[in-house]
């Protein structure tokens, strides 16, 4: 198994690429909850992350509004369930973790699906900054919620979202 990482810059921070054979299976901000020790992330290449680079500039340029790439997501069986679902949130729109919960047949479970959430090794183009409570407030953001809440705010198209 190979690992290989690059950095680049976002309007929300720097972004650390992770590759595992090629293939894209991270994507942390600076000071992030549950990132993995830097060690683990391989040499620095640019070369497995073209596509995802090019994609993630259209993302913050607003001309790209669902991802389309190759992803490793290295997770339990609920996790990696739990990430598929947080994938079929609309761009711009939330969801909350009980409404995520009731779509995987586990009504019951809204907790384990926040700590699946805060697990998701590829925030932004798998997109957790999507999910909030059930009174609709912003709860549990890896990357802080001052960044879920510019994330949001940007997918929504409000002037609070910082890059103006």
């Amino acid at each position: 198994m190979t690992r290989q990482h690059t950095v680049v810059d976002s309007p929300y921070g720097p972004l650390t690429l992770v590759a595992t054979d090629g293939v894209l299976s991270g994507l942390y901000m600076t000071e992030q909850r549950h990132r993995p020790d830097e060690e683990t992330f391989g040499g620095h290449d640019e070369t497995p992350f073209g596509e995802a680079i090019r994609q993630l500039d259209a993302y913050f340029a607003r001309e790209l509004k669902e991802f389309d790439l190759p992803m490793r997501l290295e997770g339990t069986p609920f996790q990696r369930r739990v990430w598929d679902q947080l994938r079929r949130i609309p761009y711009g729109e939330t969801r909350t973790y009980g409404e995520l919960a009731g779509a995987l047949d586990s009504p019951g479970a809204p907790r384990a699906v926040g700590l699946a959430n805060g697990k998701n090794p590829i925030g932004i183009i798998v997109p957790c900054h999507r999910v909030i409570g059930s009174n609709g407030s912003l709860v549990g953001y890896g990357g802080g919620l001052d960044r879920k809440q510019r994330l949001l705010a940007f997918e929504r198209g409000t002037p609070d979202d910082g890059l103006f």
